[in-house]
């Protein structure tokens, strides 16, 4: 059911993990790009009429406008059951606690009498956020999505989510309540590329936009490299991923039972294991044979995601070692599950969220933690964060120097710029002050 990997004895140079040894998923986002860079200027050029053809095409859907009308919205949140509104209010609260904590101060500098540099954190004007569709719904990524954007002070945003057949073409209803329940009331029915090609050129019905988040599938992704820089992109999203680093002391059946929940979300979700007990791996493959045949969407999902390359048990010869593996793997999600949990996990150093001890599984993350489940996969954790409202803001330098204080540092910087062989650089500090400037009279 799940394959096994021995480093236990392996010698790597310099103490390193060789990443190439490690599961994972096989996404292949460049070849992805060919596919999607029609559909993206198909949008760029019809707008609206080539939305709904891709959502006829594509989802099987028949619309007129792709915007969501404001009483859908309505409607969905009044229909919403009553326990489900209350786990989402619950997941906004905690996570407005949180993201609350992560805004920003303007912070200001004096670098010399007459002389300072204020950093100003200004939000993104406008964000287009993406709440998946397909094989499940996520009113949750609306949440992890809308309100870091909402705590930075984005002042417009808009929500794009697959168009249903099953719901006339709008969004699923969980989707647009969630959308309501937070005041979002801009909610467009387009998925994959297409979406995000319109967020990035616009369209009649939705002004472009400056950034675009939230995960989704590979043409989710394509679209996003492809048109990073017309927008800024939160990451390019790939499959799902657990990585659970544990020893003797784990609990095998929370252990079988974490794994089976990522992959739970999709036939390429990687589920890893990684321990220095060869029996915790022995009751770990015994407790997934008996959850994963009590479990549903397993052969759609659950069997093909725990048999695929992506994942895999790595045996370890202790905690240093298993150190650096999830080092090296970098996890979108890295549970802790060993002796003294909070301080292994303080020496991780590579991780999308960690998640310490027996009693902060994944799902409490994905749902009612308070932390953000945008997080990045496909080993890019070793170089980027998760969602945050740091992600909605821009830092802007303001310079602010008196005569005096310029005059104080002139001569450096004309030294500098004339050490680079840009002489205009400090002619245009010498003509502030006496100094003979070439060319002036």
């Amino acid at each position: 059911m799940i394959s096994r990997i021995d480093l236990r004895g392996a010698a790597f140079p310099g103490g390193g993990i060789d990443r190439d040894l490690l599961p994972r998923a096989e996404l292949d986002v460049e070849a992805a790009l060919e596919k999607v860079r029609p559909i993206c200027d198909d949008v760029r050029h019809r707008g609206t009429a080539a939305l709904i053809e891709y959502a006829h095409r594509f989802d099987g859907v028949t619309m007129e406008r792709v915007r969501v009308p404001a009483e859908a919205l309505t409607r969905a949140l009044d229909e919403l059951d009553p326990a489900v509104r209350a786990a989402l209010e619950e997941s906004v609260r905690r996570a407005r606690l949180v993201h609350r904590e992560q805004r920003r101060a303007d912070h200001t500098t004096q670098v010399v009498p007459g002389g300072t540099v204020t950093e100003r954190w200004v939000p993104v004007e406008r964000v287009g956020l993406y709440a998946p569709g397909g094989r499940s719904v996520y009113p949750s990524s609306v949440v992890m999505n809308v309100v870091p954007a909402q705590e930075a002070g984005v002042a417009s945003m808009a929500v794009a989510s697959p168009p249903q057949a099953e719901f006339d073409g709008l969004p699923h209803p969980t989707i647009l309540a969630a959308c309501a329940l937070l005041g979002v009331d801009e909610v467009y029915a387009a998925g994959g590329a297409q979406a995000v090609a319109m967020f990035a050129y616009g369209t009649e019905e939705c002004r472009p936009v400056s950034m675009v988040t939230g995960p989704g599938n590979i043409w989710v992704a394509a679209a996003k490299r492809l048109l990073k820089g017309r927008i800024g992109i939160d990451a390019e999203a790939g499959p799902t991923e657990i990585a659970i680093l544990a020893d003797a002391t784990a609990d095998p059946v929370h252990v079988a039972a974490d794994l089976i929940s990522q992959a739970e979300h999709d036939p390429l979700a990687a589920s890893v294991l990684v321990t220095d007990s060869e029996e915790l791996a022995a009751a770990v493959e015994k407790e997934l044979e008996v959850q994963v045949a009590a479990t549903k969407h397993v052969e759609d999902r659950i069997a093909p995601a725990l048999a695929g390359r992506q994942s895999g048990i790595v045996l370890v010869d202790g905690l240093d070692q298993g150190l650096a593996v999830v080092d090296a793997y970098a996890a979108e999600h890295l549970e802790i599950q060993t002796e003294d949990a909070a301080a292994v996990a303080a020496r991780v150093r590579n991780a999308g969220a960690v998640f310490v001890g027996a009693y902060a599984p994944v799902s409490l993350g994905d749902y009612a933690a308070g932390s953000n489940h945008v997080l990045p996969t496909g080993g890019c954790a070793c170089h980027s964060s998760g969602l945050s409202v740091q992600s909605f803001l821009r830092g802007i330098h303001v310079v602010d120097y008196t005569r005096e204080a310029l005059a104080e540092v002139a001569g450096h910087v004309v030294t500098l710029a004339d050490a680079e062989d840009l002489p205009a650089h400090g002619a245009a500090v010498k003509a502030r002050f006496d100094w003979k400037v070439p060319g002036s009279k």
